[in-house]
């Protein structure tokens, strides 16, 4: 490499050298000294109809070769702020059983924060987001912006109530999420019930679905969430059908009429300067997206809720 002394950093080699890492960041099982801890979480036995999803980290990890250091709109290079890794999957040795398997995949996320590391992971489908709340949130509920098409605040469903439609009415149970300081971005879709969402209401979540998105436009929305977090630790969870489904069809549950890909960009750098203890993105589906642009759409995502995770953990790292 000595041609090329900028070809040191493996991250600016040509993007199809190299093995598949999640923005191309060293891969390290031992956390020591790690920052933010890239995860996979390639597990769906909590899907409803169309599973996949446990697909996901491998192929936003190949996609994800396409992202390069910086964020050229905000200027933020994680990788120079922060010590990042890819620290692998919390993959599941029993997966046949769904609550054995968040139990797993809560172990995984246990010896994360034990390590002092932030996570920010790629599922997966939404029930993992669940078992990562049980590690996170060990000293108090934490806030969160989710973006989705759905509000995943569902109860039993054929005899299960941790499935990924469920994840976050088991979470404010739990004492685990803060529902007053929870914002809901872009719900829609046809139902078979019209209280399926009630637990969202009724718990104090603000719900923003896609008719009042719209009608408010991005920059008032974001607002309106960093009001709602405040100033205490939140959390970005992510699920790619919240955009699109021209933008995003690889996923389980895709309902149409949602935002753009740079909508769902916009919002996230918005989110600049809150207390962010973490993030995922979810529900990419392979399998249903041969051309692998949802994983691509997915691995965006993430570089774009790791750029910012970066900037709240070195903030906070100053002062």
């Amino acid at each position: 490499m000595s041609d090329y002394p900028e070809f040191s950093d493996p991250i600016t080699r040509p993007r199809y050298t190299g093995l598949p890492t999640f923005m191309r960041a060293p891969y390290q099982e031992n956390f020591d000294g790690v920052d933010i801890g890239l995860i996979g979480v390639p597990f769906d036995g909590g899907v409803t109809n169309r599973p996949g999803a446990r697909h996901g980290p491998r192929e936003i990890r190949n996609q994800s070769s396409l992202i390069r250091k910086m964020n050229q709109a905000t200027g933020i290079s994680p990788h120079e702020i922060c010590s990042v890794a890819d620290i692998g999957d919390a993959w599941v040795q029993k997966p046949f059983t769904l609550e054995g398997s968040h139990q797993e995949i809560y172990g995984f996320y246990q010896s994360v924060m034990d390590a002092g590391v932030t996570p920010v992971s790629a599922g997966g489908d939404h029930s993992i987001t669940l078992p990562i709340f049980r590690a996170l949130a060990r000293k108090g509920p934490i806030g969160m912006v989710h973006f989705d098409a759905h509000c995943d605040t569902g109860d039993d469903y054929m005899g299960s109530k941790f499935h990924h439609g469920a994840p976050f009415s088991r979470a404010v149970e739990e004492g685990l999420l803060d529902p007053k300081r929870t914002i809901q971005i872009g719900i829609r879709g046809s139902l078979n019930d019209p209280d399926v969402w009630k637990f969202s209401h009724d718990s104090g979540m603000r719900v923003i679905y896609i008719e009042e998105y719209f009608e408010m436009g991005y920059k008032s929305v974001i607002e309106e969430a960093r009001k709602i977090v405040g100033n205490g630790p939140t959390y970005i969870s992510f699920d790619v059908d919240a955009l699109d489904p021209v933008y995003a069809p690889g996923t389980g549950t895709p309902e149409i009429g949602g935002y753009s890909t740079l909508e769902a960009q916009m919002m996230i750098r918005g989110l600049s300067g809150l207390n962010l203890v973490g993030g995922d993105v979810v529900e990419v589906s392979p399998p249903f997206d041969p051309s692998g642009n949802t994983a691509l759409v997915g691995a965006t995502m993430m570089f774009e809720i790791l750029c910012v995770v970066a900037e709240s953990l070195q903030s906070h790292k100053a002062t």
